[in-house]
């Protein structure tokens, strides 16, 4: 493994990892297989150690991927999945999974895809605030009865701590006691609707993995790349405006980590060269003062539309 990270490194839980790492999402079938195995590897060669996946994720398919490139894997690269939704037909691929029996299939079906004996962290994914599924009838399901179920995987050795997904902050302060090590949340310059939950994990040591960290292309959603003081500071240093909007993230709290995904080699060096850029006083000044841009409703319905 190389003896630089990208963005330098950060704590997630009691594992020092690259501060950009690898959202493993996109490695779908429709992938080619060597593109995704050129992505994984690059990733590695590149000092990448934290990659997030999910069983879910295409059906087992992205964890295989995962496996063949990767396995034997190096020993200080960290697995991290989610659980908390399952695989389904229709025109959405993914249906809530909330309940505790659901919850330990999901596990069991990782380590299996992953050809793992632990995952070294496994977030609950909940569905109590949008956006996206939002749990209905028995798919509500008590935290405390979930992280019991969780609790008790890490107790058999076979999660190695628990993260939490989608959440506000009083779901987060309830689920403190279980050891949270990372929180995953939508959030970007143009959204930070969740800062509150970002600043009680840096007071707690516990790492925030932020979704969506450049936006969405769902329609009329905003997108960081496309705001002008992103575009100007963009130009003013050479970079591109997602790079800046990556880099803003890091520059912003000491406690965030990245997974940025892509299918593209190119495009994956790119997002790691973030890491690299530093921000003068006046351009983090005129970043921070960026105002938060929500979709407006009829964008929230384009989701709705979309993921219906």
């Amino acid at each position: 493994m190389p003896t630089s990270h990208p963005g330098g490194t950060g704590t997630l839980g009691t594992h020092r990892v690259a501060r950009i790492g690898y959202g493993a999402m996109g490695l779908a079938r429709a992938v080619p297989d060597d593109d995704a195995t050129a992505v994984l590897r690059r990733a590695v060669e590149l000092g990448v150690n934290h990659i997030d996946t999910a069983s879910f994720y295409d059906d087992g398919v992205v964890n295989r991927r995962i496996r063949d490139a990767l396995s034997p894997y190096p020993d200080e690269l960290v697995l991290v999945s989610k659980v908390g939704a399952r695989p389904a037909s229709g025109p959405l691929p993914l249906a809530l999974a909330q309940k505790p029996a659901d919850l330990r299939a999901a596990v069991e079906l990782d380590l299996a895809g992953l050809g793992v004996e632990q995952i070294p962290v496994v977030n609950l994914r909940r569905a109590d605030i949008g956006i996206g599924l939002i749990a209905e009838g028995d798919q509500i399901v008590d935290l405390d009865d979930q992280l019991a179920e969780l609790i008790t995987l890490r107790d058999e050795g076979k999660i190695g701590a628990l993260g939490i997904s989608n959440v506000d902050v009083d779901t987060l302060r309830r689920a403190l006691p279980a050891g949270i090590v990372c929180v995953q949340n939508a959030y970007n310059l143009l959204n930070r609707v969740h800062e509150d939950e970002l600043a009680l994990c840096a007071e707690y040591g516990i790492a925030w993995v932020p979704f969506f960290p450049l936006g969405s292309s769902f329609p009329r959603f905003p997108k960081v790349a496309e705001n002008a003081v992103v575009q100007r500071i963009a130009a003013e240093i050479g970079a591109t405006g997602a790079q800046v909007g990556l880099a803003w993230l890091l520059a912003h709290a000491p406690n965030v980590l990245l997974i940025a995904g892509t299918t593209s080699v190119h495009h994956l060096q790119q997002n790691l060269a973030a890491g690299e850029i530093r921000f003068s006083a006046a351009q983090l000044a005129a970043l921070e003062a960026v105002t938060t841009e929500l979709p407006d409703g009829d964008g929230v319905e384009a989701f709705l539309d979309e993921v219906r």
